[in-house]
């Protein structure tokens, strides 16, 4: 038997952009693209890609679909997962559907993998590395009627259930879910496997299936935002340094208990 995965895939701006080269409009909430940075696949979700190939190379026969939704989507960074070994690469692309909030990308996910299933389980990086809310799997999970299961670090297919570890903050714990589930990967997992060049040559040739709002079943009126960004702005350090000096540590420590007192901190 075949299981189809799908795994839940993000384009955020690459979290290595040098703090000089991050800017925000601030007359539209949103971050200004970096010339010469270009976006990167959440490195959560590549952890996410890496379990369902580690199924596989387990010896698990498995389909894996990557799915998402956005817009003015980068090729390069987006068939990362192709490289890595994943079958297909489907894109939800719209106007503003890079910019819609965690309540709206969950409709146009559960529109699009009722759309493209059935799907025997779905996996999500354990949060975003833009906003980092974590939400997306969550209401998926709910919206889809599927039991959920967070943070996982290992997970093997038996039949038809799931053998998962879950990491917890003393240690992990051992948990049984059945197929059909939602996952979310954690970073414990380990890091994900660098394509090599003939995953690159194959991921190449592949071309991503493109689908619309419409191609789903969903018009822009359906996801109108249930939060507002207020501000989205770089705050501003004022921050000051004062070094306190002495002839030895002895004198140095009295001097600083004197300016701490002096602030009225102690």
């Amino acid at each position: 038997m075949t299981v189809r995965i799908v795994v839940l895939a993000k384009q955020v701006p690459d979290p290595e952009t040098p703090p000089s080269q991050f800017k925000v409009d601030e007359s539209t909430n949103s971050v200004i693209q970096p010339n010469g940075v270009p976006p990167v696949v959440n490195g959560f979700d590549l952890n996410a890609v890496e379990a369902a190939l580690r199924l596989r190379d387990r010896g698990d026969e498995v389909e894996i679909t990557v799915l998402s939704v956005g817009a003015k989507f980068a090729m390069d960074a987006m068939k990362k997962p192709l490289a890595m070994g994943a079958d297909r690469l489907v894109l939800v692309d719209g106007p503003g559907l890079d910019r819609v909030d965690s309540t709206g990308t969950v409709k146009v996910l559960a529109a699009a993998i009722k759309k493209d299933g059935p799907f025997d389980l779905i996996l999500g990086g354990r949060q975003a590395s833009d906003w980092d809310q974590a939400h997306v799997p969550l209401g998926l999970a709910e919206i889809l009627k599927l039991p959920l299961v967070t943070l996982v670090q290992k997970l093997e297919i038996n039949g038809d259930s799931l053998q998962l570890q879950r990491v917890t903050p003393s240690g992990y714990q051992v948990v049984t879910a059945p197929l059909p589930s939602v996952l979310t990967i954690t970073n414990e997992l380990g890091e994900p496997r660098y394509p090599n060049l003939r995953g690159i040559m194959q991921a190449s040739r592949k071309q991503p299936e493109m689908l619309s709002l419409a191609d789903v079943g969903l018009s822009s009126d359906e996801l109108v935002p249930r939060l507002e960004l207020k501000r989205l702005y770089i705050p501003e350090s004022n921050r000051q340094v004062e070094l306190i000096e002495g002839e030895d540590e002895a004198d140095s420590g009295r001097k600083l208990a004197l300016r701490l007192r002096q602030e009225k901190l102690i």
